[in-house]
């Protein structure tokens, strides 16, 4: 059996943070807009995207850190199972942001509520379908008392 994972970007995601403090933790906390450019060779890809009104962007976090299995997340401060939060110091730095799809214009769409480091590796896209993306009666746990 080979044990060897591939990972090739498919494009680059452009967005106004420069640096890593400057990013919103969240994309419900980001009014930014950026631009998703998907690199010529998967641009086919892209067809039909226009209808959906919002995308899940799937990318490297490429300036994360060193990987923590404990953690203070932004919301709390206790420390928490890494995989219990979405702190970008994780074993594999890989992000995901739900953003509002404004417009797309050849191999490059326009996002809104980016919450994304500037040239962050595009590893993904997906459409956002509340269907299957946002499941009746979810529980967050120790959210719960967190979030409003």
């Amino acid at each position: 059996m080979n044990n060897k994972l591939t990972i090739k970007p498919i494009g680059i995601i452009h967005t106004p943070f420069k640096e890593p403090e400057n990013v919103p933790i969240q994309p419900c906390y980001s009014k930014e807009t950026g631009e998703v450019e998907v690199f010529g060779e998967f641009a086919d890809g892209l067809k039909d995207i226009g209808g959906f009104s919002h995308i899940i962007l799937i990318y490297w976090m490429h300036k994360s850190g060193k990987y923590f299995l404990l953690k203070k997340p932004f919301l709390d401060s206790e420390l928490r199972g890494i995989f219990a939060i979405r702190h970008p110091d994780r074993p594999n730095p890989i992000g995901i942001s739900t953003v509002k799809l404004l417009e797309g214009k050849n191999n490059t769409l326009i996002v809104k509520n980016i919450d994304v480091l500037d040239k962050t590796p595009l590893l993904d896209i997906k459409p956002y379908i509340p269907k299957f993306d946002a499941p009746d009666n979810a529980e967050i746990g120790w959210l719960k008392d967190k979030l409003k």
